[in-house]
């Protein structure tokens, strides 16, 4: 099972003594296969593509077309993405299109990013490719502790990873895997000793 974890709920703000919801994503399905094997949910690893426009419609990114127009990976409800992606991608089936329309204070708020204004409304329209398990959980931490020893290596990470990809019928990218291994540990370890331990590698749970 992946994990739910490291959800932040909802800050309330208060205005005259009454309180209001964080802002939310308005979500539009665009496309949905016939199909949906599994659905998204926090922990998992997404590769999706995307583009993403001002709200005067001027566009500011697409994988399709910059960089090296590619896809790209990023790991669900760890504030890899900005809030409302986190908010804004759950449940989502693979090769499923899905329009977000994401208030400032779920995006880039009043200091916004590069081409991105402050206070700017953002739209994207994303495509998940791809959907896989994120290594987590109690169960992995376990399982990824080849040496028992209460600390993973990133050499055990990247171990747990290939099997995982070669389980689920993936051929093993040790491109991708290099890069999922750094951003968990980027996130994960916190007194940056090179190692996760297990108090490190906790988790909280998001009850969906």
């Amino acid at each position: 099972l992946v994990p739910e974890f490291w959800f932040c709920t909802s800050l309330l703000v208060f205005v005259n003594g009454g309180k209001l919801p964080e802002a939310e994503v308005k979500i539009t399905v665009l496309h949905k296969p016939f199909l949906c094997h599994r659905k998204s949910k926090y922990g998992d690893i997404l590769l999706v593509h995307h583009e993403g426009y001002l709200s005067n419609g001027t566009k500011f990114h697409s994988s399709y077309t910059q960089g090296d127009k590619q896809p790209v990976w990023f790991t669900l409800g760890i504030k890899e993405v900005i809030k409302g992606w986190d908010k804004g991608l759950q449940g989502m089936c693979a090769g499923e299109k899905r329009r977000l329309i994401i208030p400032p204070a779920l995006a880039y708020g009043k200091e916004g990013k590069g081409k991105i204004p402050p206070e700017a409304t953002l739209t994207f329209n994303i495509e998940v490719i791809e959907i896989r398990n994120g290594p987590r959980s109690h169960e992995s931490f376990q399982e990824m502790d080849l040496n028992d020893d209460w600390k993973l290596s990133k050499q055990e990470v990247k171990e747990y990873l290939k099997k995982e990809f070669e389980r689920h019928g993936y051929p093993p990218n040790d491109t991708h895997h290099e890069q999922m291994v750094e951003d968990i540990f980027k996130k994960e370890d916190e007194n940056e000793d090179g190692f996760i331990s297990s108090r490190e590698f906790t988790y909280k749970h998001d009850e969906l």
